[in-house]
């Protein structure tokens, strides 16, 4: 799908990205993100039909946004392209849907600029900053969007990489302080409280390997449901991957380690 990795000097550490690029089964992502990659997967199996259940997950909850007459998507934590990009599902319910995206890798951005190419009737454009960078995010996204009218705010599977010292339920609701009333946040995260003992040390094997800014922490479902204090949630509100919505080809699978939900600011 994509060009080859520019060749830079091999990075030091695992980026997010480019680890959950290996799990898709993707190319572009270089010998330390594949090594990370296949060490948590060994370690817990289900991270590979979680990444995949997420995907899914997440054009599930664009296609709701846009058929509830969303037109604005802020998606943080882009990743390095795959099928069914935020903009490709918003696009197809509504052409005229904008979607700014961000990420802190520029590696992940080159790639988006260059295969994430609006409709004509749409928009799409890219934001390198760190998801820390709350006021840097807003002010970019202003260019692209009115963030006087309602905006889905897309936080799949980026919020775990934010430590509880860091305070990602603050990080959370200061995002969604700068949007319009109306506006979703749809969010996914890595489960502490299913099959634990696996997804700790899958973690822990990731963490080892990854950047300092970029390891990641598991969370209990109560914890996930924080993210939604002081919203209206959407039904079915906290649950597991495939029990969100699922459409008819969707089977459920209570095993895999990972909470989602969305919710709408009133």
């Amino acid at each position: 799908m994509s060009e080859p990795l520019p060749p830079i000097a091999q990075p030091a550490a695992a980026h997010p990205a480019r680890v959950y690029n290996v799990w898709l089964g993707g190319k572009d992502h270089y010998p330390v993100d594949q090594e990370a990659a296949e060490l948590a997967a060994r370690a817990n199996p289900a991270i590979v039909p979680s990444v995949r259940a997420n995907r899914a997950f997440l054009g599930r909850a664009v296609r709701h946004l846009a058929a509830a007459g969303v037109r604005q998507f802020l998606d943080i934590g882009t990743g390095v392209p795959s099928a069914d990009n935020t903009h490709e599902v918003a696009q197809r319910v509504a052409p005229d849907s904008r979607v700014v995206y961000v990420d802190n890798d520029p590696i992940v951005l080159a790639h988006a600029r260059a295969l994430l190419v609006s409709g004509p009737r749409g928009r799409t454009d890219y934001v390198q900053a760190d998801v820390r960078d709350v006021d840097a995010i807003l002010d970019a996204a202003r260019e692209s969007l009115d963030l006087k009218q309602p905006v889905a705010l897309m936080l799949i599977a980026v919020l775990q990489y934010i430590r509880d010292d860091e305070d990602p339920w603050d990080l959370t609701r200061r995002l969604l302080d700068g949007l319009a009333p109306g506006s979703y946040v749809a969010l996914s995260h890595p489960a502490s409280d299913i099959t634990a003992p696996e997804v700790a040390e899958s973690m822990r094997i990731y963490n080892e390997r990854a950047a300092s800014h970029a390891t990641a922490t598991p969370r209990t479902r109560a914890q996930v449901a924080k993210f939604c204090d002081g919203l209206d949630p959407v039904d079915p509100g906290v649950v597991q991957l495939t029990r969100w919505r699922p459409g008819p080809a969707d089977v459920p699978d209570d095993t895999l380690p990972m909470w989602c939900a969305m919710a709408r600011k009133m």
